[in-house]
């Protein structure tokens, strides 16, 4: 078993920064190349794909909207073009807005549905056939502990967390007898840049991790790479259908 990554080509939303940047990195040191993908800033993800280069292994950026089926199916098929196959796809797009649930617009409903749940779903929909022409394929949904455990005010966010969970299940259902395996990772609270108005309480919540949970600290964006590294290597061979939760035994709470 192997974690030996020589001849792969991942594919990564939202890896731009924080969770993603830090996957794309993860990847590219065990030897993958890398599609790196942003919504808004290219200058971000170039400079992300600059220094996957720098390791040694191909990437190029691609601004492209995770959410939008058509747009994510021309960067999968270009990556193919380029690389040759899609071995890897992570799905880490997301929105957490804060809102009372009388207070959720039907709009707000379907944007944060289709920005958390869809997007996965336009993923997967888009590498399948790649990955099964080659019976091999590895899938990671980027989820969050509000798909078991919601949390108040964030009703669409918490569907939409449960739902990725449930398709990353289906696909392994179907999937798995092609060589091709589905899992999620659910991040606790980790230590990244945040856009605070969505997070009213993060104080206090940064201090009952510290203080309650059984590591006695936040998670760092490399706990996650670490784990997608480990679910898309040759360690997580008979691994599929499953979530991890690298929360620093917060789940357990």
């Amino acid at each position: 078993m192997t974690q030996d990554l020589k001849g792969r080509t991942a594919i990564v939303t939202g890896s731009g920064q924080n969770i993603g940047r830090a996957i794309a990195l993860t990847l590219a040191r065990a030897g993958a190349n890398i599609v790196v993908n942003g919504l808004r800033d290219k200058n971000k993800i170039e400079a992300v794909a600059a220094e996957i280069r720098a390791l040694g292994v191909d990437s190029y950026a691609v601004l492209a909207d995770a959410s939008d089926p058509e747009a994510i199916a021309d960067v999968v098929n270009e990556a193919v073009k380029h690389f040759g196959a899609i071995d890897i796809a992570v799905s880490n797009v997301g929105i957490r807005p804060h809102q009372a649930f009388t207070d959720i617009s039907v709009d707000d409903w379907q944007k944060v549905i289709n920005v958390n749940l869809n997007s996965a779903f336009y993923l997967a929909k888009a590498v399948v056939p790649h990955m099964r022409k080659k019976k091999f394929g590895r899938i990671i949904h980027l989820t969050g502990a509000e798909g078991v455990i919601p949390m108040a005010n964030r009703a669409h966010v918490n569907v939409a967390k449960a739902g990725m969970t449930i398709l990353a299940k289906s696909l392994a259902l179907e999937l798995g007898p092609e060589g091709i395996t589905a899992n999620c990772i659910s991040p606790g609270w980790i230590d990244t840049d945040r856009d605070m108005q969505n997070y009213p309480d993060l104080q206090n919540i940064y201090r009952h991790t510290r203080e309650k949970t059984p590591l006695r600290r936040l998670g760092t964006v490399q706990d996650i790479a670490n784990t997608c590294l480990y679910l898309v290597s040759g360690m997580a061979e008979y691994v599929t259908g499953n979530t991890i939760y690298v929360d620093g035994g917060e789940s357990m709470l």
